[in-house]
This record gives C-alpha cells, structure tokens and sequence, in this order.
C-alpha cells in the first residue's frame, strides 16, 4: 500500500483529536481571521500583475472592483460598470460607470482609471487583448469605449471574467504617484475593504471600506494570515484562533468533520488538475512519444487518489476544461490500466523504464504529487519530485523554466476558449509548444460571430489534445474549507466554482 494511502492517524489525533472547537474568548466580535493554505505574495494585491490564476482574487474581491465580474448574479455581473452594450457590428462596447464610486482614498472612480488600468495591464493574456483592441476611448467621465480592430466574440468572457485581472480597476493618480513597487505596498481600490498593514508572505490586515457603493460591509476587520502546514490551520480552527481555514484534506478534512461545532464545505471549482508533459516538444525527450505520456496517464488511479485526499469531492476528467464551462466537451478519463502503462512503455523502447527528471508540483498539493510520483515510479517512470512556494511556482511556470513533468491546475473562470488560450496557443502564458492546427484552429473560432461553429471549432480542439496525450487531466479539483462556530455567512458557496470567500461584503458573524 502506498505510503499516502497508509498515512497514520496517529500525529492528527495527538495535535487535533481531543481539542475541542471553542472560539477565544477574546475574540473580537467585528472581526473574521482566514488561515490561508499559501504564502501572501505582494504581486497578488496588483491587478496588472495578474497570472491567469484563481489564488489574486482571494485578494482582489476585498480591495479592489471591477466594471464587471462573477458574482451570486452570473459570471459577468455589472459591477463599476451599471451597465454595458455592444455595437450590433460587434467592434465597439461601451461601459457606463456607477455614479458617485470612489477609491478608498477619496478619489472618483472615472473613465479615465479605466482606460489606464487595461493600458497598464500586463498580465495573463495582456497580449491577446491588446492585439484586439485597437482602442480605449473616453467619451466622458462616467463613459468608456472599447473599439475592437475585428469582431471578437471573447471580448467580455476574457475582460469581464477572472480569466484575466485586466478589467479590475485602479486609481490614476495614485499608481503614478507611488509608483509600481509602492502600490504593491500600499494597493488602494475600490474594493469593500482597504488595507491596514500587509507584511508580505504572513499577514494582511483590511478595514471595512464605509464607501463602497454595493453595501458596507457588517464584519469591520479581516485578516488573511499564512498557515501553509495543513495541520496548523486545523488546530488554529479548532482552538477559535481561525473563523476559516482553507485547504483541508484527507485524515485532516476528516477530523474536522467529525468535530462538533465546525463545518467543512468542498466546493467543485474551475480548476483541472492536469499532468504538463514539459518536455514532450523536444524529439529527443520520452516524453515526445504520444505512448510514454499515455503510459504515465494510465498509471494513475484517479478514483482512489479522489477518496483519499479529497473525501470523493472531485470530478474525474479527461479535458483540461471544466465540464460545466461554456463549450466544454465531456471526455472520461483514461482508465487506471497499469498492465497496458508498462505494455506501452516497453513498445516506445522504455521496458525498463526511464528517469523522467524533475517532476514539480503545484504547492500545497504535495501529498497529491507524491502519490502520482508513486504511481508513475509503479510502472517504471522515475521522477524527482521538487516542491517550492505558490508565487514562485506560477512565476517559473509561467516564464516556461520548468522541465519534465509538472502537476498544475488552473482555477481562473472564462470559457473553454480562456482556458485553450492559456495551456494550448502560442500566446498562452503557460504553453511550451504548440499543435499547429490548434493554433489555427483557436485563431479561427476567435473571428467567428456563428455560436455553433465556434462551439464545434472548440471542441476540435479539446478532441485533439485529448488525442495526442498533450495533457493527462487527473480530476477537476475540489477545494475543501473548514469553517468556525463564529460564522454564520462564510461567502464561500456564493459565486459558483470560487473557491475562497466572497463577496466579503456578504460576510455574517453570528451575533454574539
């Protein structure tokens, strides 16, 4: 049995068992604290630095807004924006702002932070937005238009989504003033809570922000604090130390199930949990061969590894792109067949097997990476498995600096088209090489007005990837949230398929 199947109780038991979940009596009533499953990068307070990742808008819905975004309401709810139109040529869409908003330091939110904050943007897709929009205009005050240079049918789906921070927004002035590195210090938004302190890595304080237009928030005061041990976010929420904790799974989630007083909520998000063949463009690599990459695919026992670490909460998959996605096409996933893995190996020229290298894994998903890594070492496949911080993992992974294998999932929103664009397209931001006819094909579907024929286009797309062994999706994740006896509103099943709290302006405290 493999060691994360057989993982004693023992430890758990000793630190969590016989705790019982009482908050502290000292406790401020106006105040939330989450332990936060990562480290707090200073780059996840910036919108424009955004990566094509869900972790920045934990950050991104307390302080900073939107013109539009997910929210209870749908994926593109008007925010800053009361409302949008588009042109019936499809070139030109106009958003008009919400009268009397303002940044945290006074300032009006106008027209003209809009057009700086997408001029600025540089993150995720920034170069696939740019290239379509030929222009940002001011028309007044309150009134902004995109002209695009051709009808563009992913306009909204990439601006108005997660999928990429370009449409958050951020004050003028003040970013010039301080400069990027100080704005990242001391962001200011336009977000129901403004910042207090943040010491980068550990904590981040906010205030309730009285001005924000949707409603003030009733909890006055969060603090995001960094427990990257799973164990210690755990007995944090059971000794009321904690309202939230995120990221618990296995013997962990278990526990807090069973105590009384606390709440675990999983939650299906959009991330795809996907094995990232790095290597498989260089012919003289084994993982170029399509039989070596389905061989490590079959390895891997999706429904025991789903029971083990996340308690059955997670969908099986074939597709990189969530099954409830717009254009997503449902595929099922290779089948656990370790006899046809090593047949498969042997027939590519490997039946003994080969060293495959660094295998990284997307942090904090150890224990997961290091069941994979046995389950592929189970047929021959011999990986080194390397581990580092979430900020620096997406970073590497982004500026294409990793080799062999990597475990990473995605979890930003949009539609199968945002999601192809970031793993599959010579503009992805995480895409190594590229399948021509995947290429041509995404670049055919962006230009095409018929909805069916996109769809059909898209799912040519998903097909062929899914045939070529590009990726091997594990499941699409499940993320698993411990909750105090404080809490009556966690905001963490409000937006669907978000995985952290919000809107934090919905947040409830149970009255004392």
């Amino acid at each position: 049995m493999p060691r994360w199947l057989a993982r004693p109780l023992a430890a758990l038991v000793l630190l969590l068992g016989s705790v019982p979940a009482t908050p502290v009596a000292t406790a401020e009533t106006t105040q939330m604290t989450w332990a936060v499953h990562v480290t707090l990068a200073a780059r996840w307070l910036d919108p424009a630095e955004h990566e094509g990742a869900i972790t920045p808008f934990m950050f991104f819905y307390a302080i900073h807004d939107a013109l539009l975004k997910p929210m209870p309401a749908g994926l593109t709810t008007p925010s800053l924006a009361e409302s949008w139109s588009v042109s019936p040529d499809g070139l030109t869409y106009e958003f008009v702002l919400r009268s009397g908003v303002r940044f945290h330091n006074g300032e009006p939110v106008s027209a003209d932070d809009v057009k700086f904050s997408f001029e600025r943007y540089r993150g995720a897709a920034a170069k696939l937005l740019k290239d379509k929009v030929k222009d940002v205009q001011i028309a007044d005050a309150r009134r902004v238009r995109f002209q695009l240079k051709e009808p563009w049918p992913d306009f909204i789906t990439f601006y108005g989504t997660t999928a990429t921070g370009a449409g958050w927004i951020v004050p003028r002035k003040y970013v010039e003033t301080v400069g990027d590195d100080g704005f990242k210090k001391a962001p200011v938004g336009a977000g129901p809570y403004r910042v207090v302190s943040f010491t980068p890595g550990i904590e981040l304080t906010l205030e309730a922000f009285d001005g924000y237009w949707r409603k003030t928030p009733s909890v006055k005061r969060l603090v995001l604090r960094s427990l990257p041990d799973e164990t210690t976010r755990a007995a944090a929420l059971k000794k009321g130390e904690v309202d939230i904790a995120y990221f618990l799974n296995g013997p962990v989630a278990e526990d807090i199930k069973r105590t009384p007083d606390l709440k675990l909520l999983g939650t299906r998000t959009n991330a795809v949990f996907a094995l990232d063949f790095r290597d498989q463009w260089d012919p003289k690599s084994p993982w170029s061969d399509r039989r070596v990459r389905l061989a490590a695919s079959l390895a891997v026992d999706r429904r025991a590894l789903n029971e083990a670490e996340l308690l059955g909460f997670a969908g099986l998959t074939g597709n990189v792109i969530p099954k409830h996605m717009e254009f997503a096409l449902p595929i099922e996933p290779h089948p656990y067949d370790p006899k046809r893995a090593r047949q498969l190996l042997a027939e590519a020229g490997y039946a003994r097997g080969f060293d495959a290298g660094d295998f990284t894994i997307h942090p904090p998903y150890h224990s997961v990476g290091e069941a994979i890594g046995s389950y592929l070492a189970a047929v021959g496949i011999r990986t080194k498995i390397r581990t580092m911080e979430r900020a620096a993992f997406f970073s590497a992974w982004g500026d294409k600096k990793f080799k062999g294998l990597v475990f990473g999932g995605l979890g930003a929103a949009g539609n199968a088209a945002t999601r192809i664009q970031s793993l599959a397209t010579r503009s992805g931001l995480y895409a190594v090489g590229v399948l021509p006819e995947v290429d041509d094909l995404f670049e055919r579907q962006a230009r095409e007005t018929d909805r069916r024929k996109r769809e059909e286009m898209l799912h040519q797309i998903q097909r062929i990837l899914h045939d070529r062994v590009v990726f091997a999706p594990i499941w699409e994740n499940a993320f698993i949230r411990g909750v105090g006896p404080r809490v009556e509103e966690p905001a963490l099943n409000l937006i669907p398929a978000f995985p952290y709290s919000a809107p934090y302006e919905d947040l409830r405290l149970k009255r004392p």
